[in-house]
């Protein structure tokens, strides 16, 4: 998955097109994520030891990472994400903006 905690991301798509946030939580395995203020549900909790009150709370959902875009820091525009090596001897890969070509880590 190309996205990593902490980016900030742009949501293409579903009914928060158009929100940005943070990213919270990434799970690679189902490519899914949470954004921080994106996506929230109603959770109704039941009445119990803990929560004597019971209650509704609000509960940030996972979404499929398909439905948003990066916000590349250097140039503020929606981007692609590209990767570059920067030297041979190395194995290390860099995250780039395809729009400005300037390193997203």
């Amino acid at each position: 998955m190309k996205l990593k905690k902490g980016d900030n991301v742009l949501v293409i798509s579903g009914k928060n097109k158009g929100k940005r946030g943070t990213i919270e939580q990434v799970f690679p395995s189902k490519g899914k994520l949470t954004v921080i203020g994106v996506n929230i549900a109603k959770h109704h909790l039941k009445p119990s030891r803990k929560n004597p009150q019971g209650g509704i709370i609000d509960q940030l959902t996972p979404f499929d990472a398909s439905n948003v875009i990066i916000i590349c820091p250097r140039c503020s525009q929606p981007s692609r994400i590209g990767f570059k090596m920067p030297d041979k001897a190395g194995n290390k890969k860099i995250r780039i903006c395809k729009k400005c070509h300037e390193s997203l880590d």
